[in-house]
Parts: structure tokens; sequence; C-alpha cells
């Protein structure tokens, strides 16, 4: 078939001038749509944070999607609730004696989470339904979207399997869940922000630059995952409270005691030491790898936007590290540490934004 390259991918010559003008408008109007979402998600993880620090995450001890949305109302309703929280260990280990008071504040942050999560789902649904009906959507992205929306969907029950973990034999959820459920929600906003990016126009790639620097920029993004997951377990264990220095853990770089647990494999998981140390060197990791990327990026491409994206990297995972270092050294303090929790979705978008850049538009099918 014979294409044009038009700063969209490759479109057909076939395409009438009107049917391609109005491929144009309808990914303009899904990106922004997507883009809508996607800072949904990014409000999403900075509310779970919220929830977590303020250990709020099992004041609502039952998954009820529907009749869930709305709240206690009167006073019965609330001791009806809070009764319910008294059955579980969190209260009658950490909480006991709990006022209502008390209770409604944690009660309000699990709340908003769980109706943000509703929200994301009527956010994404309805207007991907009407862009459906009207012939917005192209062929091709269409099973696309419903993937999407079936990620949503199971990121909703395994928030309910993370819940589940802290309501019968222990004081708070499984770090192994809070770590998947974070990790989920990032996934999600990488597959909705790449769809996103790639709708827009941007412009063709050269063979050179998606030769050298493809593989370096999907290295440095699937470190980003594994960091986020890290922190996941970082925030399970609330291992961020303790060794509060840096760049020394215990007075020492390397600190004794990361293999204290037996089988060695658990001390990766469960090992508060192990796992705050791991996230520390993921971090160097990471900004080594990113700076690397940059630094090549400039080196391969004289093109302003592929540039523009790895600066974009570079600086993020170093702003990142620096709100980290501060999250750590001031005893997480609940605003810092959303600040990192948050600018850690800023990081995976500029990882995201250039691969995608690396890679072009979708390209407009005949």
């Amino acid at each position: 078939m014979n294409v044009i390259a038009n700063g969209e991918g490759a479109a057909s010559a076939q395409i009438a001038p009107a049917k391609l003008e109005r491929i144009r408008r309808s990914r303009a109007m899904i990106r922004w749509w997507l883009y809508g979402v996607c800072l949904l998600i990014l409000a999403m993880v900075v509310v779970g944070g919220a929830t977590r620090l303020t250990e709020s995450g099992l004041s609502i001890t039952e998954w009820k999607p529907i009749h869930g949305v709305i709240p206690p109302l009167s006073e019965a309703e609330w001791e009806e609730e809070l009764e319910k929280y008294r059955q579980i260990p969190e209260y009658q280990l950490i909480n006991k004696g709990m006022s209502l008071e008390e209770f409604k504040f944690i009660f309000w942050w699990e709340w908003g989470h769980r109706m943000l999560g509703r929200v994301i789902g009527v956010a994404f649904f309805v207007p991907m339904v009407a862009f459906w009906v009207a012939g917005r959507v192209e062929p091709w992205l269409k099973p696309r979207l419903l993937l999407g929306l079936a990620l949503g969907g199971l990121q909703g029950f395994v928030g309910w399997w993370m819940v589940a973990s802290g309501l019968v034999d222990r004081v708070d959820v499984s770090q192994y869940r809070l770590a998947t459920h974070l990790t989920l929600a990032l996934i999600i906003f990488a597959y909705l922000f790449w769809i996103a990016r790639r709708l827009t126009p941007l412009e063709d790639p050269l063979p050179e630059e998606r030769d050298r620097l493809t593989g370096l920029s999907t290295v440095v993004l699937a470190v980003v995952f594994v960091q986020m997951f890290l922190g996941g377990l970082v925030a399970g264990l609330n291992a961020g409270m303790t060794f509060n220095t840096w760049p020394l853990m215990d007075g020492q770089f390397i600190p004794d005691g990361l293999l204290l647990l037996q089988p060695v494999w658990l001390n990766f998981f469960e090992n508060v030491l192990t796992v705050q140390f791991q996230h520390r060197m993921t971090a160097y990791l990471l900004i080594v790898l990113a700076l690397i990327l940059m630094w090549s990026t400039f080196r391969v491409s004289g093109r302003s936007s592929l540039r523009r994206s790895g600066a974009h990297l570079g600086g993020f995972v170093l702003l990142q590290a620096v709100f980290g270092i501060l999250t750590l050294i001031w005893q997480v303090p609940l605003s810092m540490a959303l600040v990192h929790q948050g600018f850690a979705v800023f990081v995976l978008a500029a990882s995201v934004d250039h691969l995608a850049a690396l890679k072009g538009a979708y390209p407009v099918r005949a």
C-alpha cells in the first residue's frame, strides 16, 4: 500500500482528505480524554498514598461497589461502621478506644479513595461508549480501549484483595498486595498514556534514533517499574520510617543484616533494612541509566522534540531522587511523602513519552 509520511505515522494516500481530517480530529478528542483519565489516576495514586500514611485503608471493612457510594448519613449508621471496624485486629491491637470523630477521619480518606476509583471507571467507560457510538474510534483502537477497561476492573478486585489481607490476622495490609495494587495502577497509567502520546501527531523518528536509543529507553522504563514496585514494598512495611539518614544506613553504605531472614529470598520482601536498601540502590541505578539515556539522546538526535523528552526524563529522575532523600531524612512527613509518591508518576510519564517519541505516532490506515 502506498503511504505518505505526515508526522502522524504513515497516512494512506488512498484516504480522502475529509476522512483523514475526521480521523485527526477524533484522535485529538480521544487523546485529551485519555490525558484526563491519566490525571485522575495520578490523583488516585496520591490519595492512595495519603490513605496508607494516615493508616486509613482498613476503616471500611466491606466491599460494596454500588451501595458503598453512599457514606453514613446518620449517627446510627456511623456507629454501625465503627462497630464493624472494632471487629478487626487493627482496632483491637492498635486503635482500641478510638472515638467516633477519630474514626470519621480515617473513614473519609478510605471512602474518598474508593470513590475516586469509581469516578475513574465512569470517566473512562462513558466517553469510550460515546466515542464508539459516534464512530470516532478506529477499529485497531477498540480492543486496546477494551483492555484498558478490563485492567480498570481488575484493579478494583486487586484493591479489595489488598484490603482483605488486613482484616483477619494482620494489623495492616500485606506489603505484597499493596505493591501489586500500586504497580497495577501505574501499569494502567502507562498503558493509557502510551496510547495518548502515540495518537499525537509526532514527528517520525529516524532509523538511527530508533536503533541506538530504543533499547536503553526500554530498559529505563523497566527499571522505573521495578523501582515503583519496590516503593510499594517500602510503603507496605513502613520501611521509610527507619534508617532516616542519607547516604549511610545505620552508619554504613552497605549495612549489616541485609540477609538475616531465612530463606534468604524473604529478605528482599520482608526485611525492612533490605527493602529500603534495595530501593536506594535501584534509585542510584535509575539515575545513572536516565542520565546516560539523556546524554545519548543529545548525541544521537538533533530533533528538539526528542531532546526535550530526554531532558525531561533525566531532570525528573534527579528531582525525584531529591524528593526521596528529603522524605527519608525528614522522617516521612505526609506532605513530602505525597510529593515523592505523586512525582513518581511524572517520572513514569517521562519514560513512556521518550519511548513513544522513538516509536512514532500510530499510522493512519486506509
